[in-house]
């Protein structure tokens, strides 16, 4: 057999609308330490409506809407890591973070209801989240490890930075070590694969 070195991919789902804010310092310390191909969602901006509960899915393969999210479903088929990274308002994921994430409906409808496999390769998640105020991260969290069930990612860890008010994210260095700590795991995840003989 001939061993393939494959270069990881990975799907950044960002849920902020700062620019230059804690959840994007957050995202960009990842970026500085993890190998390979990085894609960014920015589900503000990024032209993707949510679902409209059409019912298209449940009987055809994809999604009757024609938007950017078509992107996202072909390199959701074959990314390394998904990582879902959003500020907490009012204790869960942003809004537009969640409508892009209601899109997934195609993956489950084709399981749940076709009965088919949505063919998406077995990849790695984790999750970045910041907020100040007295928001608590357990309803986000919760959300975003059954965003990651539907991707087919298997949660292996998250990073918090909850003190945003009073410590920007970009200098709390307990959250950018276990950021560098994560992106060095999810380097060192077995990337080769086998092919012929």
């Amino acid at each position: 057999m001939i061993e393939v070195l494959l270069s990881m991919k990975t799907l950044i789902l960002n849920g902020s609308p700062r620019h230059n804010g804690d959840t994007l310092s957050m995202i960009a310390q990842l970026k500085k330490h993890l190998d390979g191909e990085i894609k960014i969602v920015n589900t503000y901006y990024d032209k993707i409506s949510a679902c409209l509960d059409c019912r298209y899915c449940w009987k055809h393969d994809g999604c009757s809407q024609k938007d950017d999210m078509q992107g996202i479903y072909d390199y959701l088929k074959d990314c390394d890591n998904v990582i879902i990274a959003s500020p907490v308002y009012f204790s869960e994921l942003t809004g537009p973070l969640l409508s892009v994430a209601s899109r997934l409906q195609t993956f489950y409808a084709t399981r749940r209801f076709r009965k088919q496999n949505p063919m998406l390769k077995k990849k790695f998640g984790a999750i970045l989240l910041s907020g100040g105020g007295d928001g608590e991260p357990n309803k986000a969290e919760s959300t975003a490890k059954c965003l990651l069930k539907h991707m087919n990612a298997e949660y292996i860890g998250h990073v918090y930075s909850l003190h945003t008010d009073s410590l920007p994210s970009k200098d709390d260095r307990v959250a950018i070590q276990e950021i560098y700590n994560l992106a060095v795991k999810l380097n060192s995840l077995d990337r080769t694969t086998s092919i012929g003989k």
